[in-house]
């Protein structure tokens, strides 16, 4: 068995679209960065490579590659769940968090626990997100950025 962890944290700006889990989020604010800025996402990301011991995101789709401007996170985590199959692992389960001051995100969850099901190829009771509030404490409690974290657990495939 194997265990990854990731975390992620990007800046609140305007113009662009919010999107958390491959989900758009209805917001006057996105999250700034070289691809879709998907915390949870490139925290999920992270969390499977970290689980391979194959580095992080940054080291797979570096932001000074213009191939990557812009590209839906999605993306990227499908290329990682390639690596998973590859080095002859299978994802067992997903535990993650968003940490967002603003916008309210429990109505969306069920639909980033599916988005995210896709993806992952993994079955919805296998998938937890949570969303909290930094209680209006330091950069993310003055809706500054969102942040989010997420652990994973994979066994080797059966042969």
């Amino acid at each position: 068995m194997r265990v990854g962890i990731g975390y992620d944290v990007h800046r609140l700006v305007r113009g662009r679209p919010l999107i958390l889990g491959g989900v758009t989020i209805a917001s006057e604010w996105g999250l700034e960065g070289h691809s879709d800025a998907d915390v949870l996402l490139h925290a999920i990301g992270d969390a499977l490579l970290g689980a391979l011991a194959l580095g992080d995101l940054g080291e797979h789709f570096p932001d000074t590659d213009p191939r990557y401007r812009g590209i839906s996170s999605l993306k990227l985590v499908e290329t990682v769940m390639r690596m998973v199959h590859e080095h002859a692992y299978t994802l067992c389960n997903l535990d993650s968090v968003l940490i967002a001051q603003q916008p309210r995100l429990a109505p969306y969850l069920p639909h980033i626990r599916r988005k995210l099901g896709d993806v992952l190829g993994l079955d919805q009771g296998c998938i937890s997100v949570k969303a909290k509030t930094a209680e209006h404490l330091g950069a993310l409690g003055r809706a500054e950025g969102i942040a989010a974290y997420a652990v994973c657990l994979m066994a080797p495939h059966h042969r």
